[in-house]
């Protein structure tokens, strides 16, 4: 049986990797929320995002202080204790600027939790309160100088999609904003871009997240591996001039966790370095991965890496190894392949590779006309009567089941990421 390749009247376009210049515009500062270490104490997860390179923390109401001094960290610490804290935090190159998730029923322990934020040089408390609460803390916030920012946990929540979190907000100083999940807006079913983007200048930080997929339920990854698309909050970030901090939040209890949140870092470094063009078409590889498949399949990678050529183009210039009706597919200028523009030849069927082929891996991206249905075949043993005797890696445009959107084996399997 032959195996060919062919593509449907889609508009391709062949990948080319070239080199980067690092963007010189505003960029978020990377952090960590300490309930990712909830299992450690306050000192030793000082500790742990010293190791990583992490300079800046957010603690959370509550968590064992460890080292030798008892007790929990919350308003009301002895100040000498507290003081050992920062001392520590600063021996290690941390800073503790922010505090939460916190939401208080007593009126009067408000004006105790922003002394104590103040004492310890904190500019932020995050908080899910409500609007009538919020009225109350506007002097406070002016006094003692110190950010207010809403937090956003999963459906059913107050504040669970980023148009309720500005709500609550409208009117109030810039003191006043959104301390943005965007893992829990993924999945409360909010586009984490698009909810960055709404939010805009009113972000003050963020607890950043990737998922392993879309759903209540869904568990972190490590950045870049998942479905919330950590390149494109990335590029929007920098787009919007962000220049405050993304807290990593790891609440997935991996028994991983110190390699995956490591994971995590390195993403989020290489991002910072790359370009937002190289960012929005997806060349930051996640740790362990990469986009060079040369590299995948290079010379000391197992006994079969010989088994594996160079990667080539799979169809030439002037496409001599292509089987397709006449005039209906040519390069352009830019090296695209393209469905002739001919009105009376684009519609004129496929274009197949007149080579056969064993195990391969086929890297394309493509771009499509508005409401375009179209798709690559592999495995085919016909290419007259293709439609039962092919596979079909779907190619469409618009909302369809799992087994029918784009990346799906067509009616067979949903895309993975």
């Amino acid at each position: 049986m032959k195996s060919f390749l062919s593509f449907c009247s889609a508009f391709i376009l062949l990948v080319v990797f070239t080199a980067t210049v690092p963007s010189a515009h505003a960029a978020p500062k990377l952090g960590l929320q300490a309930w990712t270490f909830r299992n450690l104490t306050l000192i030793e997860t000082i500790d742990q995002a010293s190791a990583f390179g992490v300079a800046h923390l957010q603690a959370y109401p509550g968590q064992k202080i460890g080292g030798d001094i008892p007790g929990n960290f919350y308003f009301g610490i002895p100040d000498a204790d507290l003081k050992k804290i920062l001392a520590h935090a600063k021996s290690k190159n941390v800073s503790i600027g922010s505090f939460g998730v916190i939401t208080l029923n007593k009126p009067e322990n408000w004006e105790k939790l922003f002394a104590f934020a103040r004492s310890a040089g904190m500019k932020e408390i995050v908080t899910e309160t409500t609007r009538e609460t919020l009225l109350s803390l506007v002097p406070l916030a002016e006094k003692y100088k110190i950010n207010v920012s809403l937090h956003n946990h999963p459906t059913p929540n107050i504040y669970q999609t980023p148009d309720l979190a500005l709500a609550a907000i409208n009117g109030f100083s810039s003191r006043f904003g959104v301390a943005a999940d965007t893992g829990h807006w993924a999945r409360s079913g909010v586009d984490p871009v698009a909810g960055l983007k709404l939010v805009g200048q009113r972000l003050h930080s963020l607890h950043f997240k990737d998922i392993a997929e879309r759903g209540k339920r869904s568990r972190d990854v490590p950045f870049g591996t998942g479905t919330a698309d950590l390149a494109g909050q990335l590029y929007q970030l920098r787009d919007s001039g962000f220049n405050g901090i993304a807290y990593i939040e790891y609440e997935h209890g991996s028994p991983d966790l110190v390699a995956e949140v490591a994971s995590c870092v390195a993403f989020f470094n290489a991002s910072l370095k790359a370009s937002k063009k190289d960012l929005l078409a997806g060349l930051v590889s996640p740790d362990g991965f990469s986009t060079d498949v040369r590299q995948v399949y290079a010379e000391g990678r197992g006994q079969d890496s010989a088994r594996w050529p160079v990667p080539e183009p799979l169809f030439t210039n002037d496409l001599s190894n292509a089987d397709f009706t006449p005039d209906a597919w040519a390069f352009n200028a830019q090296g695209i392949l393209t469905p002739s523009r001919d009105p009376a030849a684009r519609h004129r069927g496929d274009i197949w590779t007149k080579e056969s082929y064993g195990n391969f891996v086929i890297n394309l991206e493509f771009r499509t006309q508005e409401r375009t249905n179209s798709g690559v075949f592999i495995r085919s043993s016909d290419i007259v009567n293709w439609l039962n005797n092919s596979i079909e890696v779907q190619i469409l445009q618009g909302n369809a089941a799992p087994t029918q959107v784009v990346g799906s084996v067509f009616d067979v399997a949903a895309p993975v990421r």
